[in-house]
């Protein structure tokens, strides 16, 4: 019986922690002076396995990114495929659906820990833009008036809605 209930503890925190799906992210890059550089962005972003859409818009050096269904969406590896075309992120907005997520310290999507700040919501329902907040996320203008660290770390983000 003890074993049982373990299990089923344990598939339950699991469900919860993939029960919410990362839907897309917009990102706006800096450092682009042209179409070529935009290009170059989008190419890269497309080479990403959990990408199924890239939308580009020149105007505004922003990105729509769709991912295949069920796929384990990766930050960082967004991010580096920018940097990786010589540009830098200066926004990063994922919409996340939320299924009844109670906010405590922290809330786990799939491996990535996210830590709202200035959040007063009690339980996340629904589809929510959710800006990370961490170097590299955001511009260093934008990071100097953060009230906490924003370091780079590995699957562990800092996000406002």
């Amino acid at each position: 019986m003890k074993y049982l209930i373990v299990f089923i503890s344990a598939l339950i925190i699991h469900v919860s922690s993939f029960s919410q799906q990362v839907v897309k992210v917009s990102l706006q890059a800096s450092g682009l002076t042209c179409s070529m550089c935009s290009n170059a962005i989008n190419k890269a972003l497309k080479t990403v396995d959990f990408v199924q859409s890239v939308s580009a818009d020149v105007q505004t050096s922003s990105f729509e990114i769709h991912f295949k269904k069920g796929s384990e969406v990766d930050f960082d590896k967004l991010r580096k495929k920018v940097e990786d075309a010589g540009f830098f992120v200066s926004s990063f907005v994922a919409t996340i659906n939320f299924h009844q997520v109670p906010l405590t310290e922290k809330v786990m999507i799939g491996d990535k820990a996210i830590h709202f700040i200035g959040l007063s919501e009690t339980v996340l329902n629904g589809e929510k833009q959710v800006k990370i907040l961490n170097k590299g996320f955001i511009s260093s203008k934008e990071a100097k008036k953060l009230p906490v660290p924003t370091s780079i770390q590995p699957k562990v983000y800092y996000a406002t809605i």
